[in-house]
């Protein structure tokens, strides 16, 4: 059976060349989710991948990192409604607050109950660095934030960094999934 989620990613998101990556690194490859997510069949793919995912915990919300993970919160808040489980709505937490207007750093959080327990989703991690400063903002706002949820791992170092700050960390894929173990640069 073949899974239509990683096909999309394989032909829509896969890349090799130079890249540069957020860490600052570069890289003899990039994924980047976007064109796949915001596909209308990427967009019902990875809602019902990363639901699968959610539902290992108890929750209220799901929460996006500015840029990526913001349509992967939706994706799966809309899922949600569609699982017959509760629903959980989106949150998007801003790399900085705004500097007009509300000035908010996260957007749809204000009618979550302080203690409420959300998941964090992102699309590519690399070295966890977003991730951790995203689970700091919720955290800081009495929110509380039991799993992160990786579309894909680059195996970086993602996962000791988001563990060590004491979250449970799932990836969907792997970048095994789209290169073979020893080949591809950081």
């Amino acid at each position: 059976m073949t899974d239509p989620l990683l096909a999309m990613l394989r032909a829509h998101s896969f890349r090799r060349g130079t890249f540069t990556l957020t860490s600052g690194r570069e890289s003899d490859f990039f994924i980047d989710c976007k064109p796949t997510v915001l596909r209308a069949a990427g967009h019902r793919h990875v809602g019902r991948a990363l639901l699968r995912a959610l539902r290992e915990e108890p929750l209220a919300a799901v929460a996006g990192v500015e840029l990526g993970g913001c349509s992967l919160a939706s994706a799966a808040a809309l899922y949600s409604l569609e699982d017959g489980g509760a629903p959980l709505d989106a949150v998007y937490v801003r790399k900085a607050a705004k500097g007009h207007g509300t000035q908010k750093q996260l957007e749809g959080a204000d009618h979550l109950a302080t203690g409420a327990r959300l998941a964090v989703v992102e699309d590519t991690v690399t070295t966890g660095g977003s991730t951790v400063r995203a689970l700091e903002v919720l955290r800081a706002a009495g929110f509380e934030v039991p799993l992160v949820v990786a579309v894909v791992d680059r195996l970086e170092g993602a996962r000791a960094t988001i563990e060590a700050a004491g979250v449970r960390f799932v990836s969907l894929y792997t970048r095994h999934d789209f290169i073979p173990p020893g080949e591809g640069t950081a």
